[in-house]
């Protein structure tokens, strides 16, 4: 059996298969109707979307198969993505990449396997459309074409994903995004028994830049606020924009003590931002947080709205200061 290859340009594949925010999330129907039809278009008994991930591919969607994911080491579509031309495994007994390999020698036995190259919107191979048989077959290139068709609804979906839950403006997580991530997180933090802690920021002043400078000066305004964030947090948090004026981070594993010291790392980002464009509008911001509690495993709506109300507590005391 040989292995994979390690792609060139591995961090930036995995940055925007990450950035997607699409893995271990729940079976969609506008990927599942696309593998049903790759099944029957091409009478297989399986059918995926998968997903390379660091050391695992993931199925998002999956006709005639029971595993979720398989080690990336032993994947067809790892190979599969080393080319951005349709990959074609017409008998996997008789090619030396395969022949011992588990996958072929055990359950699903695979013996034929094609698997379209999927890219992200910057050109990044992220995983496959593929489609597997146990007997060795022929793939025409009006095979080839089909495939490679039925891929190019998966990107598309994809493309929709992320324009459905990216803001346009910072190009950071949107409210439905963070709505959608921020709940898997929760739940995987509650099996694990593992806190977490919610920060909601709302940038001061914003309604007084857009009325003194413009909504371009506000939109940059906002936009550079977007920036101190992912600069003050880990890629790890999750970190989006859910209202005009208002973001929220996401710290899985983190309690309410851990996150003074961040606040404060942001407040730096911000001083070194207004420092160094002293022509620009400053930027300032309140904060509030609450923190989950895993043996209570309150909803991410009712964390937002206990930050909420910490937050406009601290904007009116500040208020008061001024």
């Amino acid at each position: 059996m040989i292995k994979p290859p390690l792609l060139h340009g591995e961090t930036q594949r995995l940055k925007s298969l990450h950035s997607l925010k699409i893995l271990d999330t729940q079976p969609e129907e506008r990927f599942d109707r696309i593998t049903r039809l790759a099944q029957l278009v091409f009478d297989v008994p399986i059918a995926l979307v998968s997903l390379v991930d660091r050391e695992r591919q993931w199925f998002k969607s999956k006709q005639g198969l029971d595993a979720t994911e398989t080690p990336r080491e032993i994947s067809f579509c790892g190979h599969a993505i080393a080319d951005s031309q349709v990959f074609v495994v017409a008998n996997a007994t008789n090619d030396q990449r395969f022949c011992d390999n588990p996958l072929v020698v055990n359950d699903p036995n695979i013996r034929f396997y094609a698997g379209y190259p999927l890219s992200s919107m910057v050109g990044d191979r992220i995983g496959t459309l593929c489609i597997i048989d146990r007997e060795p077959r022929e793939f025409t290139p009006a095979d080839v074409e089909k495939l490679e068709l039925l891929g190019q609804l998966v990107e598309q979906e994809l493309f929709v994903l992320r324009q459905a839950t990216t803001d346009e403006l910072t190009g950071l997580v949107n409210r439905r995004g963070f709505h959608m991530t921020g709940n898997h997180i929760l739940d995987i933090c509650k099996r694990l028994g593992q806190p977490a802690t919610l920060v909601l920021f709302d940038m001061d002043g914003l309604k007084t830049i857009n009325d003194s400078k413009g909504h371009k000066e506000g939109d940059a305004a906002i936009r550079d606020f977007g920036g101190c964030l992912v600069k003050a947090y880990r890629d790890s948090d999750v970190v989006a924009r859910i209202g005009g004026d208002e973001f929220a981070v996401l710290f899985a594993g983190a309690t309410q003590q851990d996150i003074s010291s961040l606040v404060t790392r942001l407040q730096e980002h911000v001083l070194t931002r207004n420092s160094s464009e002293p022509d620009r509008a400053p930027l300032d911001f309140s904060h509030g947080i609450a923190e989950f509690d895993p043996r209570h495993g309150i909803s991410l709506q009712v964390l937002t709205s206990d930050a909420d109300l910490e937050m406009y507590a601290r904007k009116r005391r500040k208020k008061r200061l001024a």
